[in-house]
């Protein structure tokens, strides 16, 4: 972590006025000059997530929690790096009333519209400098309604809170550049009432209890998309328990769902296993699971929490399978933009499919799953839009991204062959682990492992409108 920079001062003393500072800071004769960072950076589907101007490296996120009052205190110290000279810049955050903002050890004006807040700190920011931003917000964090009519962000449930960021939820809780984009490092505080847990990302540091209230640490030290930040508070039955080879589970399971969730949830390991002999190592230093007992507005099943999913009620197997399975597609290697989730959930419905065949030698084969779903008709929802361009308005989770997106896999594995297939699939996740990508990098990727033209497959099945007439 960067320590934080003093107050700049343009002259050998401290004497100098505040007006000096904003006016005239120099080098030499030249007066530094900032641009304000954008508000959006410019998402095909999502255009106002994300800011421009710098990246962010940390998130250091305190949060205090009042679950009878249903009541957030909070502070975030986020560590970036200026990308240009930034005379201002953005932080989404939805919602919740900021009482304070600094940049380094300096106050700095700031000013809420919509979910943009923008912060004004005293000089500009040098394209290069790292810088520490320090926001301290309450109140009560809202739900957030997506495009496609589900629920996210802060979920209140009747002993706690549901969190869930896909695509825009985690501004609803902290203050960030809320983008795939930009991956960071993670350290969480919470504090909640004795008798509740708080479970985030990575591995519990400490927990401590005082005056009534306990405070859980977690560290999530490799980098992580901001939508895949978690901090699920409730009365959970918490289990630390480790896999033979010491990677440690961690599970938080609400009571009313633990009967529901103990067969899934005990294969855990096992799945792991199996899917590190597809996708090679696992890509984090701990995994596990959160259930919990949601409300019946929550139509959906789960996210791929970064080392922990999070499932809206009791998972059974093959759910477990998907989701995990994005730990490698989706949270180690990310995609760039909110287009090319097909590379998230396309991956992770043809680990489903795999896993039937895993399972039960009389199970449905991939090339058998594609054949059925081949059988719908030109009009049904899976040929709506191609995976690949899903365009504003279209639903990032409807089924052309998932089944399509699994089809246009089995498509590449029909042309490369098994061999190669399997080696995509083992060395796409390590060429870009812990980084992001998109379609274009895929494709590159594929088309460098075989001596086939790959062009007219990814063009039709990625790209072509409607049910394609043509198979590989």
């Amino acid at each position: 972590m960067t320590t934080r920079r003093p107050l700049r001062y343009c002259g050998a003393t401290a004497a100098l006025s505040v007006a000096l500072l904003l006016s005239s800071c120099t080098v030499g004769a030249t007066a530094v000059k900032g641009a304000a960072g954008s508000g959006g950076v410019g998402d095909p589907l999502f255009p106002a997530l994300g800011n421009g101007g710098y990246q962010v490296t940390h998130y250091g996120l305190d949060l205090d929690y009042d679950v009878k009052k249903r009541y957030l205190d909070a502070t975030a110290q986020i560590t970036a790096k200026a990308e240009q000279n930034l005379r201002s810049f953005k932080l989404d955050l939805q919602g919740l009333k900021v009482s304070g903002v600094q940049v380094d050890t300096a106050n700095a004006d700031f000013s809420r519209k919509g979910h943009k807040l923008t912060v004004t700190p005293v000089a500009v920011l040098r394209k290069g400098e790292t810088f520490r931003i320090t926001v301290r917000y309450h109140g009560t964090p809202q739900e957030i309604m997506d495009p496609d009519k589900t629920t996210e962000g802060w979920v209140k449930t009747p002993d706690g809170a549901f969190v869930s960021g896909e695509p825009e939820g985690s501004m609803s809780w902290f203050p960030g550049n809320n983008h795939p984009g930009d991956k960071a490092l993670y350290d969480f505080r919470i504090t909640v009432p004795n008798g509740y847990t708080a479970v985030a990302n990575g591995e519990l540091r400490s927990r401590k209890t005082a005056k009534g209230r306990t405070t859980f640490v977690w560290h999530n030290g490799l980098p992580m998309a901001s939508y895949l930040a978690t901090a699920s508070i409730g009365k959970f039955r918490f289990t630390e328990d480790r896999m033979p080879d010491g990677l440690p589970l961690y599970e938080a399971v609400d009571p009313a769902e633990a009967a529901g969730s103990k067969k899934a949830l005990s294969r855990l390991p096992e799945i792991i296993k199996w899917e590190r002999g597809l996708f090679g190592p696992y890509p984090f230093r701990s995994a596990g699971a959160i259930v919990d007992d949601t409300p019946p507005r929550i139509d959906w099943l789960a996210l791929e929490s970064q080392t922990k999913p999070v499932y809206a009620g009791a998972p059974d197997t093959v759910t477990v399978v998907h989701e995990m399975s994005h730990q490698w597609f989706g949270d180690s290697v990310t995609p760039k933009t909110w287009q090319d989730t097909w590379l998230n959930e396309g991956f992770a419905t043809y680990t489903e499919w795999l896993w039937e065949q895993h399972e039960d030698e009389d199970g449905k084969t991939p090339q058998q799953q594609f054949d059925a779903l081949y059988k719908k008709g030109p009009k049904d929802t899976l040929w709506a839009y191609p995976p690949g361009k899903p365009g504003k308005g279209a639903n990032v989770t409807g089924d052309a991204v998932y089944y399509r997106g699994a089809m246009v896999l089995q498509q590449l594995r029909n042309a490369v062959g098994d061999k190669t297939f399997f080696r995509i699939l083992k060395e796409w996740p390590a060429k870009y682990r812990y980084g992001n990508a998109d379609s274009a990098d895929f494709i590159a990727f594929c088309q460098q492992r075989t001596d086939k033209d790959l062009t007219e497959l990814f063009d039709v099945w990625l790209y072509g409108k409607g049910k394609p007439k043509q198979t590989f």
